[in-house]
């Protein structure tokens, strides 16, 4: 795919739909959560679970696309590079690039939660015991390694395990360059299906506006508009966070393409509205292929990186994990010292890449480390209100990092198209 043309008319429709089907959403969410004021809250849900549905089914038909356009994207683009060498070698600089922008959100995350203090002023007492809201498995060193590989391919796709379909389609992309002329077939099939799933999402797309609807409707209906001010502080200095942390990615992005970072905005503002309104940068992974390449970044490229980044490069995650793990010890009196934060950070790090993919991956996460570090699990439940507020400036801000990366990769490589 060698797209280069001009935003076309209907993308920028759908764009307007969106925005107009948010504020919809929140109006409509504020008359729902006003009428049942009061009333059983069973009536409520009922009323507002058709606005559920829209959404979660516009989100299972992106996700039945993910695993077949994860494998055939990323087969074609390792079996293209040609030879293990040329794999080896954007893959080292591609893995190099996440681990340090995870480490920078992370320790962001950790500098401004530090500065602000926004859980010293809740005072809270230590639980009897530590409960658990949000249930997590072990995340050991063990656990971690065995889940990057899949006992079955097909097992992997029908639940959606990226970060095992991406390690099955490298092995099948290497093995597929280097058995030459037979596996030119494969290539070509693969590319055809790339190009037909592709079309397949440009469909979907369309409901885009619909599903932002439904979960605006569903979110601000069953919380009310005052969830925006109940955590206003916290949310005010983690979105502030997020706004420092795109700057970072988009001065980096400047250093690569210069002022060509306006252009790359404008191509990557629909992927990264449609993941801020469902809160899930999934959404927004089909459509954020496409525009990279219309941008210019080389088929061969995103169709490596951007797996890859779905898995390994969660920046706005990241800089959230830190964040609201200091902010739940702060909340609790608990002191942590600059040593123990920073084990903390490598931890996050670690157990953070295995779990792309799961629902409220970052909880779990988050779960998993105050567990460690011994600060009371049950401060989980203080963030799950706002977490999928929260949610929705850490998905755009993932699609954000993963542009920039695929983007800075294309140039390093000299294949970023003018």
């Amino acid at each position: 795919m060698t797209e280069t043309e001009h935003t076309p008319p209907q993308k920028n429709r759908i764009t307007l739909y969106i925005l107009i089907a948010m504020a919809a959403g929140i109006a409509i969410g504020f008359f729902f959560n006003q009428y049942y004021d009061g009333k059983p809250i069973a009536d409520r849900d009922s009323m507002l679970e058709p606005f559920t549905m829209l959404a979660d089914v516009f989100l299972r038909m992106v996700k039945m696309i993910i695993a077949p356009l994860v494998f055939s994207t990323l087969v074609v683009g390792v079996a293209k590079q040609g030879n293990i060498k040329s794999v080896g070698r954007i893959g080292g600089k591609t893995m190099a690039w996440f681990m340090s922008f995870s480490l920078i959100s992370l320790m962001l995350g950790m500098i401004l939660v530090n500065f602000f203090q926004p859980g010293s002023a809740m005072n809270l007492p230590l639980p009897d015991e530590a409960s658990e809201v949000v249930a997590h498995a072990s995340l050991s060193l063990k656990d971690f390694i065995s889940h990057i590989f899949p006992v079955s391919i097909i097992d992997a796709m029908a639940r959606n395990e990226i970060l095992q379909v991406v390690v099955f389609s490298i092995f099948f992309g290497v093995a597929t360059a280097a058995v030459g002329e037979k596996g030119a077939i494969v290539i070509t099939v693969l590319d055809s299906v790339s190009h037909i799933i592709l079309k397949v999402t440009a469909y979907i797309m369309n409901f885009a506006p619909l599903a932002v609807l439904g979960a605006m409707v569903a979110v601000i209906g069953k919380q009310g508009l005052g969830i925006l001010g109940t955590y206003s502080l916290f949310m005010s200095e983690f979105y502030l966070g997020l706004l420092l942390l795109l700057l970072i990615l988009l001065s980096v992005a400047w250093l690569f393409v210069g002022w060509r970072v306006a252009t790359l905005l404008r191509h990557i503002k629909e992927p990264i509205l449609l993941a801020f309104s469902t809160s899930s940068s999934e959404a927004a992974f089909p459509k954020l292929m496409l525009e990279l390449e219309r941008f210019g970044c080389d088929e061969k490229i995103v169709s490596f990186v951007l797996p890859l980044g779905y898995s390994f490069n969660l920046d706005g995650s990241m800089m959230y994990m830190s964040f609201a793990s200091l902010f739940i010890a702060q909340c609790y009196g608990i002191h942590l010292d600059i040593g123990t934060q920073i084990s903390m950070l490598l931890v996050l790090m670690i157990t953070s890449k295995g779990i792309a993919g799961v629902p409220r991956a970052s909880l779990v996460v988050i779960a998993g480390t105050l567990a460690t570090f011994d600060v009371p699990e049950a401060g989980i439940a203080l963030l799950l209100g706002i977490d999928p507020l929260l949610d929705m400036g850490r998905a755009a801000t993932n699609v954000v990092g993963n542009s920039v990366a695929t983007v800075a990769m294309s140039k390093w490589e000299g294949v970023l198209k003018q």
